[in-house]
């Protein structure tokens, strides 16, 4: 135990962001650079090592959290970076990205304010980098088989550096023009520095990870075809076929998914693009959606110079506080949220429903027509005498995935079996009906977060393992119908 009175002699504190006049005038992430190191031994020394760590089943990834906030806690950042690194390939990303469901399992957490331990893993895993700690792992022998990953997301890059480090010969095939996902496209700069990603993929490389980019799987390349070439595929092609809203007026410009604003926005900051071709500078922007992409629309729009942005959400307002019979300890609760997009203002609108879109004589949009509504009898049903307008010159739809891409012909061309909710199905080793090809993170598991897709692709690779030389050392965080207290 670090500390055996931390807990009592400290409070929570948490990194220090920049102010917000500063930071929406440029993409730069939103914490203070340095301001973690001088609080994290104290926000470390709250971790109680506990009996039993409920820290480690709220993290799919069961991260070893008492071993390296002790570590961190006596400044032993080489112990700490190996013992993150146990059970996390990239805890870059999962620092500044993961919304921490193992500090909503910690015990602490019961009575008081649970321990930092988001911030504390991000501050291990930048210490690393800065150290010289993080360094390839060269496999020592070859197994002379070889394996294709569809998707470069962190369910595709877990599964690879796994494979790869096991042996195995691993080449990874991205759509995109970049390697990354949504880690390169979907989430913005202000949220992680793509520098994080590039200098994992510099450390892959020379582990021995190939990399095939601006290549889609079921349209240059058949999928039939690819597995005549390896000996195992594993389809980590994420879910990306965006929820849509069939309402009037949709078909207006200036009304897209998500995933076509954020990207354009990444590609000006990797310098594609002079200026965004679908920008908010000057108009007012809603974003239907109130989770995290919705979120991201936000940041993104206050940065481009919105004149107003207002985020609509059709679920009532969260509650402040976990209530205890509903969402009870160790559980993750539904909380209501403030993240670093929303301190930069705007409005957020709880409760209500679009009915139809208006627009000019020119066919762009103008209007958002909206109604409050309620649950009644389980269904949300809409509150007469409550329907507005408001403006609307930009309007983001962010309201989540629905399964992978079926237009691409990949799971055809495979001949692949789907679950009860149109993702890939798969066994107990994460393969599918079809013998070597095996599926990991949102393209079986539906929309999920980033520490799942972690654990997916880490499990994957080990059933990957297995498949090609009949046992693995490899860990398995999780089985696919694995729930945790993170969901």
């Amino acid at each position: 135990m670090a500390d055996p009175k931390g807990f009592l002699n400290h409070g929570r504190e948490v990194a220090e962001t920049r102010p917000v006049t500063e930071r929406v005038k440029d993409w730069n992430e939103v914490y203070v650079p340095g301001s973690l190191l001088p609080i994290i031994s104290k926000q470390a020394s709250r971790c109680m090592d506990c009996g039993i760590p409920f820290c480690h089943n709220g993290c799919p990834l069961g991260n070893l959290i008492p071993e390296w906030n002790d570590y961190a806690y006596r400044e032993d950042w080489g112990a700490a970076s190996e013992r993150l690194h146990a059970t996390n390939n990239f805890p870059e990303f999962t620092g500044r990205l993961c919304p921490a469901p193992c500090e909503s399992a910690c015990v602490l957490g019961i009575n008081q304010p649970p321990v930092t331990i988001k911030n504390v893993e991000v501050s291990i895993i930048d210490k690393a980098w800065e150290t010289g700690d993080v360094a390839p792992q060269i496999p020592e022998r070859l197994s002379g088989k070889t394996v294709a990953v569809i998707g470069s997301g962190p369910a595709g890059l877990a599964a690879a550096q796994q494979l790869t480090r096991a042996g195995h010969t691993v080449a990874v095939y991205e759509r995109a023009d970049r390697v990354g996902g949504l880690l390169r496209y979907g989430i913005p700069e202000f949220k992680m520095e793509k520098r994080h990603i590039n200098r994992r993929i510099e450390q892959m490389r020379a582990e021995g990870t190939r990399f095939r980019t601006g290549v889609e799987v079921g349209r240059d390349i058949n999928a039939r075809d690819l597995k005549k070439r390896y000996d195992a595929i594993v389809i980590a092609a994420g879910s990306t076929t965006a929820r849509d809203l069939p309402v009037p007026g949709r078909e207006l410009k200036g009304v897209y998914q998500a995933m076509e604003y954020l990207p354009l926005a990444n590609k000006v900051q990797e310098g594609d693009y002079v200026t965004t071709p679908i920008s908010a500078e000057g108009k007012h922007v809603v974003v239907i959606g109130g989770g995290d992409t919705g979120a991201d629309c936000v940041g993104t729009a206050h940065r481009q110079g919105a004149a107003s942005v207002t985020q609509l959400e059709i679920m009532p307002r969260p509650n402040d506080e976990r209530h205890p019979a509903s969402q009870p300890w160790p559980t993750f609760p539904l909380l209501y949220k403030v993240t670093s997009a929303h301190e930069e203002g705007g409005e957020r609108v709880y409760s209500v429903s679009t009915t139809h879109f208006e627009g000019d004589e020119d066919g762009n949009v103008q209007w958002l027509h909206l109604t409050e509504v309620e649950f009644i009898d389980g269904k949300l049903t809409p509150r007469p005498g409550t329907e507005r307008r408001i403006p609307a010159q930009l309007v983001t739809l962010a309201m989540g995935f629905t399964g992978t891409d079926r237009e691409n012909g990949l799971v055809e061309q495979f001949g692949l079996d789907l679950d009860e909710r149109g993702n890939i199905a798969r066994d107990a080793d994460f393969q599918t009906n079809v013998p070597g090809v095996f599926v990991a993170g949102d393209a079986g598991r539906g929309q999920s977060l980033i520490v799942w897709a972690i654990a997916e692709g880490r499990s994957a690779a080990r059933g990957v393992d297995r498949f090609l030389t009949g046992a693995s050392d490899l860990p398995a965080p999780i089985r696919p119908t694995d729930r945790a207290l993170a969901v």
